[in-house]
Order: C-alpha cells, then sequence, then structure tokens
C-alpha cells in the first residue's frame, strides 16, 4: 500500500474547495491546479503573462514545501481560456523550466476556469 501524504503552504493560494494544494503519494507528488491568485494579496496580475507567472510560481511554492523542484517536474497540464493565448503563456513558462530537462505538458482550452482565471497550471513531480 502507497502512503499518500497531503501538501499544503502559505506560499501558495490556500484551495477554494475540498481537495489538497497537492499529495505526495510514493517518488510522485501530484498538485491541484493552480489558479494566478497571488497569496499574498489574494488577487490576480492583469494578464496571461502575469496570470501564467503566478500560476507557475504557485506550483513551485507546493513543490518546494515537498521537497522538489521544477526540474522534478515530469508533466503539466495548462488550462487556457483562450488558445489565442497559448503564445505568451508559452513565453513564460519557459522560464521555469531548464532547456533539455521540459517536463511533458498538455495545453487545452476550456470553456471557464474558477473565478474567471484566463490560466489553471497542474504539475506532476518524481522525486
Amino acid at each position: 500500500m502507497i502512503m499518500k501524504k497531503c501538501i499544503s503552504t502559505a506560499k501558495a493560494p490556500a484551495a477554494i474547495g475540498p481537495y489538497s494544494q497537492a499529495t505526495a503519494a510514493g517518488s510522485l507528488i501530484i498538485t491541484s491546479g493552480q489558479l494566478p491568485i497571488d497569496p499574498a494579496t489574494g488577487e490576480f496580475p492583469a494578464d496571461i503573462s502575469g496570470q501564467t507567472r503566478q500560476s507557475l510560481l504557485n506550483v513551485k511554492a507546493i513543490l518546494e514545501e515537498a521537497g522538489a523542484g521544477m526540474d522534478d517536474v515530469i508533466k503539466t497540464t495548462v488550462f487556457l481560456n483562450d488558445m489565442n493565448d497559448f503564445a505568451a503563456m508559452n513565453e513564460v513558462y519557459a522560464e521555469f523550466f531548464t532547456e533539455g530537462n521540459y517536463p511533458s505538458r498538455s495545453a487545452v482550452e476550456v470553456a471557464r476556469l474558477p473565478k474567471d482565471a484566463l490560466v489553471e497550471i497542474e504539475a506532476i513531480a518524481a522525486v
């Protein structure tokens, strides 16, 4: 039986429902989708670049709480409110991962995200 542990940090926004910021199980850390909420202010950045950066900063903070980092990420899923924002999201996204060590990724357009965010990002890391 694999033991699981819920991960939580004040350096990322609290869950807005009955779920954990992340769960560690075995060598995997699986984050919940991270909205671009600044944990200090509770606000969103205005544009897709800022929102992408904040979502990834939230992922990073959660992984660090679990003893991992962005180079440990093996898979991400990016949910976009508008696929026309893909290039701007991708530019910021590339700042968070080491070339040659990029994780697998899916990016999909969705009809609507919680709190009308422009992006939400989830990650799976292996340590």
